[in-house]
């Protein structure tokens, strides 16, 4: 194990923070916008998001720079400040951050397929290799690699993130299938555990693509494919269209509720991901709160 893991893990559930792309619209962000952007634009804002989350209790948080490599940047016309945002999102979490929580870095798909040819393997690990560094350079006390449906993508991350010599989380979305319980390439949860394992995962899970209760048996299913640390992200429930904005029809409370069966489940670490705010984690919190430390980790 990864020696920053062995002293977070000692109490468990570890809680992580909710959705940033979120809070962001709520603080101004128009919907399409590239957020990452805003660490050089509006630091203040991405701060604001990073410490509402301490303050409501994570002790693990990210940074806003999921769609923070070139290959995405590029389509904003972003690309030579690539290194930029991604160290300036790791120092504004770091900041927000003291001693109360530690900080994992956020990396996103780069949003183009592999599959079909409009990125190769080597524009991928290129792309990664240089926002992992910079985050790194930042400050970040760890990576993760989330919202994944490509699983050969987040291999390709995550040897790319791994030459840090950070610990390393891998997600990908279990949304697909009848039972919604396949990525979306129609990989299950225990290939994903034996492949991300193999590959040198620190940390295997899964966030985004549906709500909190769909996540118990995916859980189930990666514990009992693998040793490692589980990190469940769920969303507060599927996305609805109302009066032209996105709702989550999720409550924080309702959210909190299925945690524990989460975390009997075998997840290591639990937050949410798009819908959550702080509040859904100042609900979950209140669950464990001797645990709600970082005090608690020596």
């Amino acid at each position: 194990m990864h020696p920053t893991l062995q002293p977070l893990l000692r109490h468990l559930p570890v809680i992580a923070d909710g959705a940033w792309g979120t809070q962001l619209q709520a603080l101004g962000l128009p919907p399409g916008a590239c957020g990452d952007v805003w660490n050089l634009e509006r630091p203040e804002a991405a701060a604001q998001v990073a410490r509402a989350y301490v303050q409501a209790g994570s002790r693990v948080i990210l940074t806003n720079t999921f769609r923070a490599n070139r290959i995405a940047l590029a389509d904003y016309g972003l690309a030579e400040k690539t290194v930029q945002i991604n160290r300036a999102g790791a120092e504004i979490s770091k900041r927000a951050a003291g001693a109360q929580a530690l900080v994992f870095a956020s990396i996103g798909p780069c949003g183009k397929m592999l599959l079909s040819g409009e990125v190769r393997e080597e524009q991928l690990a290129e792309a990664f290799a240089e926002q992992a560094g910079a985050l790194a350079q930042g400050g970040a006390d760890g990576i993760v690699i989330e919202t994944m449906s490509d699983l050969t993508e987040a291999k390709i991350a995550l040897a790319a993130a791994s030459t840090t010599g950070l610990p390393v989380a891998v997600c990908m979305v279990f949304d697909s299938g009848p039972a919604k319980d396949r990525t979306m390439m129609g990989i299950s949860p225990e290939q994903v555990a034996e492949e991300l394992a193999a590959a040198g995962a620190d940390i295997i899970g899964a966030n985004c693509g549906q709500g909190i209760e769909g996540f118990i048996s995916i859980c189930e299913r990666l514990r009992r494919a693998t040793a490692l640390p589980i990190w469940i992200k769920p969303n507060a429930g599927l996305p609805e269209l109302q009066e032209g904005r996105v709702v989550y029809r999720t409550s924080a409370r309702q959210f909190a509720a299925a945690v524990p069966a989460l975390a009997a489940a075998g997840a290591s670490f639990i937050g949410g991901c798009c819908g959550t705010t702080p509040e859904f984690i100042r609900e979950v919190v209140a669950i464990y709160p001797e645990k709600n430390t970082l005090r608690n980790s020596p």
